[in-house]
């Protein structure tokens, strides 16, 4: 196990043309605290367990401090939101700090999110609020256990920042992970602008660094397409086993890799009732619990038609 200024950076992302991201610092909080560590993901990338008690920590992961080999970009994607296409999602409040690469060979991308504006930036503040950041890292770790593929949260770390929402809040960040967070919506950005030269860039590099076996293959693109539905059909098929609903499955919200991720209104079923739906503002019950095979389904086609020039 290592200490943190050990971690391997290995930033591929980072190195894609800048039109795939911008290289922006995290706002970090005054003070900053740990509220909580995960250690099964802690030992995921490598990190000595007694290293969360360091004040560097903190410091870290917030945002104060830069880990040595960080290379912070914010994402640029787009999606369709409630089935109306957007131009403009990313960043989702989020900033990857670079992607880490532990002994056995496994590249983790490590994304800070609440941490603060960047160019990519919509209406919001960038940040987020302790309520949902635990709900996020407890679930996470919740549908781990179930063997449901996720991206997994190795801390929240908080500080002196009121965040206002309908009341103030404490502000809080999470230490996300995953293999990528490459999603539907990262694609139809340049779908969209008519710039298909980087949908080959980016499909390109899904290929070589997720879907290895693809590389130099007849008909890549298309068997990136299908296996990136078979795993969709997958998750969605798992979810609905355990009776839990996403609340806001847009195309933004979908894994290149099949993982659940973005978790903001979910909501697990007390008792089956098909008709559930967990978000407040899905008037209409497009996300509820019964339509997300369909959804599934509608969202796949949405990344087809992207990956269609």
């Amino acid at each position: 196990m290592d200490k943190l200024e050990h971690l391997n950076f290995q930033n591929t992302y980072a190195g894609l043309p800048d039109v795939f991201h911008e290289r922006v610092k995290p706002t970090p909080f005054p003070n900053p605290y740990v509220v909580s560590v995960n250690p099964a993901a802690a030992e995921l990338l490598d990190i000595d367990p007694t290293e969360w008690t360091r004040p560097e920590f903190a410091e870290y992961f917030c945002g104060a401090k830069l880990l040595p080999g960080s290379d912070p970009v914010a994402m640029l994607y787009s999606g369709h939101q409630f089935g109306h296409y957007v131009p403009q999602l990313g960043d989702g409040r989020a900033i990857m700090l670079g992607e880490v690469r532990n002994q056995k060979g496994e590249r983790w991308e490590l994304q800070l999110k609440g941490a603060g504006l960047t160019r990519f930036s919509r209406d919001g503040d960038g940040r987020a609020v302790m309520r949902s950041t635990i709900r996020e890292y407890l679930c996470g770790e919740a549908m781990h256990g179930l063997g449901i593929p996720t991206t997994r949260s190795l801390c929240i770390v908080a500080g002196e920042e009121v965040v206002w929402r309908e009341t103030p809040e404490p502000g809080a960040m999470l230490l996300r992970m995953a293999p990528s967070h490459v999603r539907f919506g990262s694609f139809e950005v340049f779908y969209y602008r008519r710039q298909f030269e980087y949908l080959k860039t980016l499909a390109d590099y899904v290929i070589e660094y997720h879907y290895p076996h693809l590389v130099g293959v007849e008909n890549g693109y298309a068997r990136l397409l299908h296996e990136v539905a078979v795993r969709t059909g997958h998750l969605v098929a798992q979810w609905q086993a355990v009776g839990w609903a996403h609340g806001v499955l847009n195309t933004d919200n979908m894994s290149i890799l099949g993982l659940t991720m973005d978790y903001g209104p979910f909501g697990f079923m007390e008792r089956y009732d098909p008709t559930f739906i967990c978000n407040h503002s899905d008037h209409h019950g497009r996300y509820s619990f019964q339509n997300q095979p369909d959804i599934g389904y509608w969202n796949i086609r949405a990344l087809a038609r992207a990956l269609s020039p």
